[in-house]
């Protein structure tokens, strides 16, 4: 309902022309999905519905607290946060921070790219990089618990030892354990969807690992639960002898939920926004319709992921030598993204 502050190069959900909404387009759209029925059946498809005023910047329209009111009466449940803030609202507000922990909240995350300048340039915004440390020092003050989360490219490397003593000189592990819980700290690589496709040229590669210290790589691991990555070339000639479908290398959501833009146009928290993956538009067609074509993956990169052997997608796109770091899941993902792209190219041109 009010878009981003942030133009962030890693984000998955892209910078979409944002209208103003008002609460009562909110409240058809929630109503639609809820009352809708498959043909032949008595039970609503959907049964339930969590209401949400935003899907990138939670909190960035001044009136947060009403849309927080009105989120709670759409869904009939307190709404859920997912341990984020608005870190644009945190450094100019005064009072937001103390309100988040009324409402509950007990940790938050906050992103880092690196020191100042790199960290700005990242998100596109200056003086982005001090309004999160702001943000770490108000959520302390209202007793909330900051998580830190730190995007591993080649542009870190060089002040990933400067950012990491930040924690010292700030007593980020003390504070929080004073706060009743530990501090948390990871790193990891940009997942290569949405406009993150746009900075692959910084991912870093394998040796790259030598130079995180030993306590943040640690921490990492323990907190992702898995490895940071390995060499793509190990993963392309794993996956060149797979003939499944990129489906079953696919990650999945806890529940199933659609992204509504401004615009009314609908997409799945399966995927990102890229438009192969449009589901439809509410405007112009009802729920049944964009329903069925979840449901049969019609669109061109559901198709992608269904019918294209990872051993096509390996050979078209892996690089047999290539020694960025990457995790399977996410060197998938960016196949995908890359047959899809060319395939809604072939398509327009048609």
């Amino acid at each position: 309902m009010a878009g981003c502050p942030n133009r962030c190069r890693h984000c998955y959900l892209g910078y979409l022309p944002t209208r103003r909404v008002d609460g009562a387009e909110l409240r058809e759209v929630v109503a639609r999905l809820r009352a809708w029925v498959r043909p032949g059946e008595a039970a609503p498809y959907l049964r339930h519905v969590q209401a949400h005023t935003w899907f990138r910047e939670p909190d960035y329209r001044p009136d947060y607290r009403a849309l927080y009111d009105l989120e709670r009466e759409l869904s009939g449940r307190e709404p859920a946060r997912f341990e984020l803030l608005s870190i644009w609202r945190l450094a100019r507000d005064p009072d937001y921070a103390a309100w988040a922990r009324r409402i509950g909240t007990e940790a938050c995350q906050v992103t880092f790219f690196g020191l100042e300048v790199t960290h700005d340039w990242f998100v596109r915004r200056r003086g982005s990089f001090q309004d999160s440390l702001v943000a770490t020092e108000r959520l302390l003050e209202a007793g909330i618990r900051p998580r830190w989360q730190i995007f591993f490219t080649q542009h870190i490397l060089p002040e990933l030892d400067a950012l990491y003593a930040l924690v010292d000189r700030l007593r980020l592990r003390e504070r929080c354990e004073a706060l009743g819980g530990p501090f948390q700290v990871f790193l990891h690589t940009p997942c290569p969807d949405g406009e993150a496709i746009g900075i692959e040229g910084l991912r870093p590669t394998v040796s790259a690992l030598a130079r995180v210290p030993a306590e943040l790589l640690t921490a990492s691991v323990a907190h992702i639960g898995r490895p940071l990555g390995e060499a793509e070339a190990d993963i392309v000639a794993r996956l060149r002898r797979c003939a499944e479908p990129a489906a079953t290398r696919w990650g999945s959501a806890e529940r199933l939920g659609f992204y509504v833009t401004s615009r009314l146009d609908v997409y799945t928290n399966l995927a990102d926004l890229h438009p192969w993956w449009r589901l439809g538009n509410l405007a112009r067609e009802d729920v049944g319709t964009i329903i069925r074509r979840l449901e049969d993956g019609d669109t061109i990169g559901f198709r992608v992921l269904r019918e294209v052997p990872l051993s096509t997608l390996a050979e078209r796109y892996g690089r047999p030598r290539g020694r960025r770091l990457y995790t399977e899941g996410d060197l998938v993902s960016c196949w995908v993204l890359l047959e899809s792209r060319r395939r809604w190219a072939l398509n327009s041109e048609a």
